[in-house]
């Protein structure tokens, strides 16, 4: 939920300122269609049996879509998204549009075909839907559970649906579109998106004969998501974002949660389902900074942020090196927020670009990181900085844990190879189709090299905005042939209205087979193919994850010896503590280059990985060695220009009793600085 949420923030700031169709009968029977549909509903419009079990390999087959938001119409206090996922009253009580939403201020700024501020549209939903919904209106519903059956149907395999809200916006909606029909709280309206996604689950299901029946399927493991794919239906995979996870927002820079809040949120998390989560969002909290957005909505989200935090965006120019996050624009605000009480009339001055946000990951962002580990749960990389990535994926790969996922294209391109050599999963954001082709043919060396599947992130009913009128080489053809070759799909009819992909675009969830298609004429079957493998490529990540064990630190039982190690009058920095599990204790060398540690292992054990966490005082340059007798030594890895933090060093078969470090150069005028060496076999 990004791109367009700086014109939606824009809209809110403004407006504060400015004070009877019957479906037609299934000619088809089968499991798939239900025994109990509702009297009148939205057509699906693809006949076939849904693929089910498995290729000539044992594996899944379809696609995955990483990011969505089903739920959005109960985020931001109720107001944000009009017409809801479904209703138990039939669809033209789901569809309908907000009252006093003809001239809607939010509608127009945030719509992305530039309607003036005080342009119309016609309301009616059911049953002509004139004018939504529609690829540009972003505040409309565009995942009505018929059309999300018509995505399973035109194969795909795997919904995440992320819980969403926004602290900062949901309040300004009470005033824009208000009164608010619920609270502002994050994780209430997490508990009420995850309660209304079950409750759908249930609905569908009494339209299929009962509770298991329905194509429809909430999954709480990865075997549970395999035995529902296997089976040609939908698994639904629950996840969170927000800004302000188990309360940890920051008010000047001070946290407001603390590691019980943690804990206590991830256990109810986990307890209710939950897959996988964000550590932060839009703006900096107390677990991490963000990847900045650019640009105009930059300034607006940036805006958002000293409201919600009392801090604007620290944003510094990267040092040589470094991997930058979106470059922020300072100097005066737009007209239409000057008059905002208590807000300064110019942002900060910032340096000329590339800018790094150098706030990471907290002490309290580790500690919900390792919380997530604990409990098996899968982590969003997307949304991070750059620095905040950086460290949390250190982190996972000294813990060889493969967890990890970037689901719509916000985690910087840099740390996909990393990402992909964890086993995590990745999914390029659901643009138009030669765009996303062009991701796709930019990932598919890595794809290649790690022999792993490929996955969208719509982002949609999440202010992300959805693709608009193909290009003539993109256009799809009536009928056409799903990728399985299963199904056959004519154009979407819902009431009265027939949606054309070659001139709407990607209106609603609906068309996701036909934007498939789209990018298929544009991308050729090989595009396809990975996409058709993301499914099973999610689920290994996800089995992995669960199945994932803490590996025995071989260090913790050995005995530590250095060179030479600092000493004061108040405090000894000994070898031993580097090896005690302690980050907050530490071996402190001599202040020379050359320098070594070790440690004895008691007996020759296998050596496959190094891990070093650096005080501020780190090797630049250094060499990992192994000895079977503490006298002949073999260098089994050479390190060049670190730059501290968390090094995971592969020493691939090595083996020996002795492991040691051997400091070349260092990284600071100081010595080196050890908080915990690890060995691991």
């Amino acid at each position: 939920m990004v791109r367009r949420l700086g014109a939606f923030v824009s809209a809110a700031f403004a407006a504060v300122l400015v004070v009877g169709l019957a479906s037609p009968a299934s000619a088809e029977s089968g499991w798939w269609v239900p025994t109990n549909p509702q009297a009148v509903d939205s057509e699906v419009n693809i006949t076939g049996e849904p693929h089910r079990g498995t290729n000539s390999e044992g594996e899944v087959v379809g696609f995955i879509d990483a990011h969505t938001h089903m739920f959005m119409d109960l985020g931001m206090g109720g107001n944000a998204v009009c017409g809801s996922t479904y209703s138990t009253k039939g669809i033209a009580d789901a569809l309908q549009d907000c009252k006093n939403h003809g001239t809607s201020l939010l509608e127009n700024i945030t719509n992305t075909s530039g309607k003036g501020i005080a342009d119309k549209h016609d309301t009616t939903g059911w049953p002509t839907f004139k004018d939504w919904p529609h690829h540009a209106s972003l505040t409309h519903q565009q995942m009505y559970y018929k059309w999300v059956e018509r995505a399973w149907r035109g194969g795909q395999r795997i919904m995440v649906n992320d819980m969403v809200s926004n602290p900062a916006l949901c309040p300004i909606i009470g005033i824009v579109a208000g009164p608010n029909k619920y609270n502002c709280n994050d994780m209430d309206t997490v508990r009420r998106q995850i309660q209304a996604t079950y409750d759908l689950q249930t609905f569908i299901d009494n339209q299929y004969g009962g509770a298991g029946k329905g194509w429809y399927r909430v999954v709480k493991t990865p075997a549970e998501a395999r035995q529902v794919i296997e089976a040609g239906k939908l698994a639904v995979v629950l996840g969170v974002e927000v800004s302000e996870p188990f309360g940890c927002k920051q008010t000047l820079g001070i946290a407001n949660c603390s590691k019980s809040d943690i804990d206590k949120g991830l256990d109810e998390m986990k307890a209710k389902g939950v897959t996988s989560m964000f550590l932060c969002h839009k703006f900096d909290n107390a677990l991490c900074g963000v990847r900045y957005d650019g640009g105009t909505t930059g300034v607006i989200v940036n805006v958002g942020q000293f409201l919600t935090t009392g801090q604007w965006w620290d944003a510094k120019q990267c040092k040589e090196g470094e991997v930058a996050d979106h470059t922020v624009e300072g100097g005066i605000l737009p007209d239409e927020l000057t008059q905002i009480t208590s807000l300064p009339a110019i942002l900060p001055l910032y340096p000329k670009g590339p800018h790094c946000n150098p706030k990471g990951l907290t002490d309290l962002g580790e500690y919900a990181l390792r919380g997530m580990i604990k409990r098996g749960m899968i982590v969003e990389l997307d949304h991070m900085s750059a620095k905040a990535a950086d460290r949390a994926l250190d982190i996972l790969e000294a813990e060889g844990y493969p967890g990890a996922v970037t689901s719509h294209s916000w985690m910087a391109t840099e740390y996909q190879d990393r990402l992909f050599a964890l086993g995590g999963f990745g999914a390029s954001y659901g643009n138009g189709a030669e765009t996303f082709v062009g991701d796709w043919n930019k990932a598919k060396p890595l794809l290649d090299k790690y022999n792993v599947g490929y996955g969208y992130g719509t982002d949609m009913n999440g202010f992300g905005g959805t693709p608009g009128k193909p290009s003539a080489a993109a256009q799809v053809t009536y009928p056409f042939t799903t990728a399985n070759g299963n199904s056959t799909v004519n154009k979407q009819v819902t009431g009265e209205r027939v949606w054309n992909f070659n001139n709407d675009g990607v209106a609603h969830y609906g068309m996701i087979p036909d934007w498939i298609e789209s990018i298929r004429k544009v991308g050729g079957q090989s595009v396809i193919d990975d996409l058709n493998q993301g499914s099973e490529s999610y689920l290994k990540t996800w089995a992995a994850t669960t199945s994932w064990v803490k590996g025995e630190n071989l260090a913790r039982s050995g005995v530590a010896t250095a060179l030479r190690y600092e000493t004061n009058p108040f405090y000894n920095y000994k070898p031993k503590q580097a090896i005690d599990g302690s980050t907050k204790t530490r071996y402190a060398s001599g202040w020379n280059d050359h320098e070594w540690l070790q440690v004895d292992l008691g007996s020759t054990r296998q050596v496959s990985k190094v891990t070093i966490e650096w005080e501020s005082a780190y090797g630049k340059d250094y060499e990992i060695q192994t000895s079977h007798d503490g006298v002949n030594w073999t260098t089994v890895s050479t390190q060049t220009n670190r730059k501290g933090g968390l090094d995971v060093i592969r020493t691939g078969n090595a083996s020996g009793r002795y492991v040691r470090w051997v400091g070349v150069k260092r990284g600071t005028k100081y010595g080196y600085s050890i908080k915990e060496f690890g060995i691991y076999s």
